[in-house]
């Protein structure tokens, strides 16, 4: 009757052993450490650099606890913090301004544990300590972008239909004036741009003879507008942070006008402010082969022309005029050439984009056209091809000597692109590591003075049946972290809230359980059969109080966000590891205490 078949009770065994794998990173605590990343997309972090580091290190006589280079970093660890600044020091001067040094703390958890999968769960702001950024957004130079390309495509589509005008100017009051020299062009013109241009707002005007169009922006399109500056800032600052640095990130819109950057474990400041302006973007320009290059080189440089050095090492004189910039790029991605198999980047051009290059292939047939990567205010070549014919379609491949890596890199750079609108930094602050280890204590306090006060009343209450509840709860408490450990959640300070309120409702569960035996037992039944009445008939009182609670956790982290969504997420899992932990592994311990004796006469309950 009170016996759990072989597999059942294996099951058991294998969570808590795997429960335990995943809890154990959590407990080696965090090392002071020094992060080198690669500052420039074409800059590798590998095995040379890895070798670098570690002899600035030994030429120093720093001593670390451990080098790890993974596919985007170094990160070498320290015993202290004062190793880890006089290193970072060193380093940054030894390694230039091809690479980005900053401060970090990682884990200290053994090798094997990290290879098992098992790794620690990530701490918030508020218990890891970090910078916090506050950002504004500038709405009026993201319109004025837009009203800079919408005068662009009045000027081409009039070009393209041939219909003549006298003038376009932009106005401060971020409007376009467009002039004609009769009534009947101007008529035309407003025809045309009504059928492409949906949301300019077009009024017709004449003064002192010469007639007029005044196109702006109707309400919705500038709100539109705004709202695409906004979340394409923040994708771009997501892409950076998330894929070339920085772990944990928390990026969010505050308002309608600012957005949140917290990066936990950045412990500085200018650094995480130089990792977040690492933004690229990318420009088209004809090569200038007028112009005696060998006098550049000596200083003679053109006007209107630069000096840029190839990939390949060779000088080359670039015309300042640009063609065709990044914020035309709808897309870019890696891959190979079909014909040599070397790596490239492909990218996709939007109509707008497309058109200008198709017309610039066009009429420059035969001559060399330079491929920019500007990142970080520096501009490099990333090839000098010539062009052949006409390139249509919008579709764009480069190439230029590169390593797959290489390849993925500026076609991630690519893919954040530019900002929409600059930003400005109007809160800074920095939580520092002493900060988060007092957040950590208290709440791990907070956590353990509830737990024995719950194990020393369902000891005294329920005896035996109140010491098997609280080992039930140890296990539902070992399940919860190993779980947030094993999806890399974030854990903050309303996370260890609900861990805290996971405690206090798991034990529910097992009151249900045990009183219901007690009430069996009162009413005569078996001890036997008073188990398994309780652990039978207690399940769908459990259930329907936990999915109610359950569907109360959804809609907070349906409708919330940030620290509540956090808080949501302990929560729900909360919930199904306690139902598990009292049901199955309580009745695993009660089955292997008394299920095997035939005669039972009573139970410590």
């Amino acid at each position: 009757m009170n016996r759990y078949p072989l597999w059942k009770n294996i099951l058991v065994v294998v969570t808590l052993l795997l429960g335990l794998i995943y809890t154990l990173p959590n407990f080696f605590g965090e090392m002071p450490a020094v992060q080198i990343s690669s500052a420039r997309a074409t800059v590798k972090v590998d095995a040379s650099t890895l070798q670098k580091v570690e002899e600035v290190l030994s030429q120093n006589k720093i001593s670390s606890s451990g080098t790890t280079l993974d596919s985007s970093s170094i990160k070498v660890r320290f015993a202290d913090t004062d190793t880890q600044l006089k290193a970072k020091d060193l380093l940054q001067n030894s390694l230039g301004n091809s690479y980005v040094v900053a401060l970090n703390l990682i884990s200290s958890s053994p090798t094997w544990l990290s290879r098992l999968g098992a790794l620690p769960m990530y701490l918030g702001l508020d218990l890891r300590g970090g910078v916090h950024f506050l950002l504004e957004v500038d709405m009026k130079a993201a319109l004025v972008k837009t009203m800079e390309r919408y005068t662009g495509d009045i000027r081409t589509a009039l070009r393209e239909k041939k219909i003549a005008y006298a003038g376009i100017t932009r106005q401060p009051d971020q409007t376009i004036v467009v002039k004609f020299r009769d009534a009947e062009t101007r008529g035309q013109a407003v025809n045309e741009l009504l059928k492409t241009m949906q949301d300019l707002v077009l009024k017709e005007t004449e003064e002192s003879g010469e007639f007029k169009i005044i196109a702006s922006m109707n309400p919705m399109a500038q709100k539109r507008t705004q709202e695409f500056a906004l979340q394409q800032n923040i994708t771009t600052l997501r892409n950076r942070v998330n894929e070339l640095g920085v772990a944990e990130p928390i990026i969010q819109q505050q308002g309608v006008d600012r957005i949140v950057v917290q990066l936990p474990g950045v412990q500085d400041t200018a650094k995480a402010k130089e990792i977040l302006g690492r933004t690229a973007t990318l420009e088209i320009r004809m090569v200038d082969e007028e112009h005696d290059i060998n006098a550049a080189l000596q200083g003679q440089i053109p006007f209107g022309t630069e000096l840029y050095t190839e990939r390949k090492g060779m000088p080359l004189l670039v015309k300042k005029q640009v063609i065709l910039t990044g914020e035309y790029i709808s897309d870019s991605a890696p891959g190979f050439d079909q014909r040599t198999s070397e790596p490239v980047v492909h990218i996709s051009l939007d109509g707008r984009g497309a058109r200008i290059f198709r017309d610039a292939t066009r009429e420059n047939v035969g001559k060399r056209m330079a491929i920019l990567l500007i990142e970080k205010g520096q501009a490099e070549v990333i090839t000098a091809p010539v062009i052949r014919e006409e390139i249509g379609g919008g579709r764009v491949q480069i190439s230029g000597s590169m390593t797959t890596q290489e390849a993925n890199d500026v076609s991630l750079l690519l893919r954040a692109g530019a900002l929409a609108a600059p930003m400005e930094i109007i809160e800074e602050r920095t939580v520092g590591p002493s900060m988060g280890a007092e957040n950590i204590a208290k709440g791990f306090n907070s956590n353990i003075y509830g737990f024995i006060a719950i194990v020393l009343f369902m000891v005294m209450y329920y005896r035996f049946f109140g010491l098997i509840s609280t080992i039930a709860l140890s296990a539902n408490v070992l399940f919860l972290v190993a779980l947030l450990s094993l999806l890399q959640a974030t854990l903050t300070l309303p996370g260890m809230a609900a861990i805290a309120l996971t405690v206090g409702m798991a034990i529910d569960s097992n009151v249900l359980i045990n009183e219901r035996i007690r009430e069996e037992l009162r009413n005569g039944t078996s001890p036997q059969a008073a188990i398994f009445a309780g652990y039978e008939r207690a399940f769908d009182t459990i259930l329907d109080s936990n999915i109610t609670t359950f569907i109360a956790g959804v809609a907070l982290f349906w409708l919330g966000s940030g620290p509540v969504r956090g808080f949501a997420v302990v929560l729900c899992l909360g919930i199904l590891t306690s139902i598990f932990s009292a049901v199955v592994v309580s009745r695993s311990l009660v089955n292997l205490t008394y299920g095997n004796k035939a005669r039972l006469e009573n139970v410590s309950i």
